[in-house]
This record gives C-alpha cells, structure tokens and sequence, in this order.
C-alpha cells in the first residue's frame, strides 16, 4: 500500500518540474504545461489528503473542482495563445512586447 508520504513526494517532484518549465522555457506552449504540472501535483496532494478522510471524502470533492478549473483555464489559455500567434507570428513570450491594437 502507497503511504501519504509517496504521494506527497510524487506531487512534490511534479511541482518542482513545472516550476522549472515555467522558469526557462521559451515557448507558451511548454509554459502553460508547466502550469498544468503545478496544478496536477496540487490535485495529488489533495486526493492523497482526501484519502484520510473518512466521511465527507472532501480531497477528492476538491480536487474534482480544481480538475474542472484547470481545464477551463487551459482552454482560455490556448485561445489567447492562438491570437497572439495570429497577431505576431510567434508564441515566444520573450519576442511579444506590445498588446495595443
């Protein structure tokens, strides 16, 4: 049986991965994946909490949430990635520096 400190460890590394996709990566891509790894060890460590839970089954109610959350905010995400590429050409975040019309 898994303990709470593997899962812990697990979302631990998972974040520690998206922040550095988030620090050195120049592609709006990879940097909204480095997000969704942040997001995905939150959820980890939410259903590995909830699993102690006993009787309201809160960490899992949490997590769906955040799950439903994350999905929305990606598809704004690409949306707003699909513009600027349209407007710039590139989705380098580095090479955007003006968002007047």
């Amino acid at each position: 049986m898994i303990n709470l400190q593997t899962f812990m460890l697990i979302g631990a590394c998972l974040f520690a991965a998206g922040l550095y996709m988030v620090l050195t990566k120049s592609n709006a891509i990879q940097v909204l994946i480095g997000i969704e790894f942040i997001i995905n060890a939150g959820v980890i460590n939410l259903v590995a909490f909830g699993k102690y839970d006993r009787y309201h089954n809160s960490g899992q109610i949490f997590a769906l949430f955040a799950i439903v959350l994350a999905a929305a905010a990606t598809a704004v995400a690409l949306a707003i990635i699909l513009n600027v590429y349209r407007r710039f050409k590139t989705i380098d975040p580095g090479k955007i520096d003006e968002l007047k019309d």
